[in-house]
């Protein structure tokens, strides 16, 4: 069962090389750079710190985008295939599939990971760019795991994308909605207390991207190691999760 893992990882990793996805991903970060630099010239005051915040933040993005994209759209191209089926026809249990999908794209999330890492070497210290690029790789994790059960639930790419997508930005804001509805509640309505209620249980079920990434570790050198436990801890907690329900929506489905 390892080694059919081991080459369904290992095909998938070839799919992205072979559709250029590093050219994309250097692309991208050259984009960056230059966008960072075009801002930072027009700056009169502290232009590093407000390069670093405007080629992390852009980076950060187009890497989620980029990988959320790429695994749904292979995933649809081999449903429209039927190189599942095929696949699934061997002597090949799903668990082995599905764990091998979720190895060959968390490889593939280490490509942006780290390339964006070096880049915001440029503009901070080693240990909050090393903790920065461990976050985003965390980050890239959950994306990736998190767009194959939307593929796998709905096997529509807009339908999937966009469920990916809004998943991530609830998680990325909503401290700040849970922050807006206790602000709340000084009203004294209770529709203010309904709302605050609805933000605590959704922020109860996604995980604190958040906390994930973070820009000020790069402007102001806020990081610690002392972080990324609890970062780790959130990205297996919730790996679990999503690889617990791809796997149920994979054996209840007749293919």
């Amino acid at each position: 069962m390892l080694k059919q893992t081991g080459a369904i990882a290992y095909y998938t990793v070839l799919e992205a090389l072979r559709n250029r996805l590093v050219w994309l991903i250097v692309a991208v970060a050259l984009l960056a750079v230059g966008m960072g630099g075009f801002v930072a010239s027009l700056a009169l005051t502290e232009s590093l710190p407000i390069q670093a915040a405007l080629v992390a933040a852009f980076a950060r993005l187009a890497a989620v985008f980029i990988l959320a994209t790429f695994v749904v759209t292979s995933m649809a191209r081999e449903f429209a295939d039927k190189g599942l089926e095929l696949v699934l026809a061997m002597a090949l249990p799903r668990a082995a599939y599905l764990a091998g999908k979720l190895l060959g794209y968390g490889a593939i999330a280490l490509l942006p990971a780290l390339l964006f890492g070096l880049l915001v070497l440029l503009f901070a210290p080693p240990l909050q760019a090393a903790l920065w690029t461990v976050s985003l790789l965390c980050e890239l994790w959950i994306v990736a795991g998190f767009s194959l059960l939307c593929v796998l639930s709905f096997r529509n790419v807009m339908a999937a994308l966009s469920a990916a997508m809004a998943f991530y930005f609830a998680a990325r804001s909503i401290a700040a909605f849970q922050a807006l509805g206790k602000s709340q509640l000084d009203d004294g309505l209770w529709s203010q207390h309904v709302i605050k209620a609805v933000f605590d249980v959704v922020g109860a079920l996604l995980p604190r991207l958040d906390q994930f990434t973070r820009t000020d570790w790069l402007v102001y050198h806020s990081g610690s190691a002392a972080e990324l436990p609890a970062i780790l801890v959130q990205t297996v907690l919730c790996m679990g999760v999503i690889g617990g329900a791809a796997l149920f929506d994979l054996y209840r489905k007749n293919i």
